[in-house]
């Protein structure tokens, strides 16, 4: 299996208004509600640790390693291509 894996991190909403303007520019919308679309995690330490990829503003390619209050995390969900995700109903 050669693709890439990456994650949505859902934050409970009171935890998106905590961290106010600090959080935007990390968060994705979807049908869902706003997530963070991350390469990994790692929920073992104080906080639960995510790696975001972006750019600079140069154009480089940069990760940002966010470490968010284990509370703050309603739930993540693992996604296995570069699709939309959401939830919607099914046709007949």
């Amino acid at each position: 299996m050669d693709e890439a894996l990456s994650y949505a991190v859902f934050l409970f909403p009171q935890a998106i208004e905590v961290l106010g303007d600090a959080i935007k520019p990390y968060l994705s919308e979807g049908p869902t509600g706003a997530h963070i679309v991350c390469t990994s995690v790692d929920a073992s330490g104080g906080f639960f640790e995510v790696s975001v990829p972006g750019r600079d503003r140069e154009g480089n390619d940069v990760v940002a390693q966010l470490m968010l209050p284990n509370a703050f995390i309603k739930f993540v969900v693992s996604l296995h291509n570069d699709q939309s995700f959401g939830f919607s109903v099914r046709g007949a």
